[in-house]
């Protein structure tokens, strides 16, 4: 029997009401219901400041090795991008500057691209727009790209998604959620692929 997979599920945004978060759930539901394990990571648990080269001089802070420590674990990952102004989260991408920001002298991070490199990522958004989501995975796209990250050939933004989640949580379209899942799914099997042993 082979070793599950470490899948990693967040969303950009920490509001309690997030249509994202609450793709996310769904995402990780259906990654343990294909076999992987699933790591659902929430953002508020890892208080970050803003990205400030000085104050980072002074010590990184200790969720940002936390959180460098749980991104490396995962070789496959699922983002859920809310959408603010047409591009991806400010929440999301403090996180990632700090994630991606080596630490001088230490042995284990002195490469920003070690969390990153080689990861498996499929992306999703949910907006309450007809797109949507979509252009804020446009953005993100190339950043994971300048990361080393390797990203699904599937993407899927979720529209009106005010209107798409049933009373618990739940998508109400069969539609949406077999596009959800092939996301998951690829995320999975590509990951596999790539980091089987030789």
């Amino acid at each position: 029997m082979s070793t599950p997979t470490p899948l990693l599920v967040f969303a950009g945004s920490t509001r309690a009401q997030s249509h994202n978060r609450k793709l996310a759930r769904i995402a990780a539901e259906l990654g343990r219901a294909a076999g992987a394990q699933v790591t659902h990571l929430e953002l508020a648990d890892f208080e970050l400041p803003l990205y400030n080269a000085d104050l980072e001089a002074r010590g990184t802070p200790e969720a940002a090795r936390r959180l460098k420590a749980i991104f490396h674990a995962h070789p496959a990952w699922v983002i859920c991008s809310p959408e603010y102004n047409g591009s991806y989260t400010g929440l999301l991408k403090n996180t990632i500057d700090w994630v991606s920001s080596p630490i001088k002298g230490d042995p284990e991070w002195s490469s920003g691209s070690k969390p990153f490199a080689d990861k498996v990522v499929g992306l999703l958004s949910a907006s309450p727009g007809a797109l949507g989501g979509l252009r804020s995975l446009s953005h993100l796209s190339p950043l994971l790209l300048n990361l080393q990250c390797w990203l699904t050939p599937k993407q899927y933004a979720l529209s009106k998604a005010g209107e798409a989640f049933d009373d618990q949580g739940q998508l109400i379209s069969g539609l949406a959620q077999a596009a959800v899942q092939g996301v998951v799914e690829q995320a999975l099997r590509g990951a596999r692929k790539l980091h089987a042993p030789d």
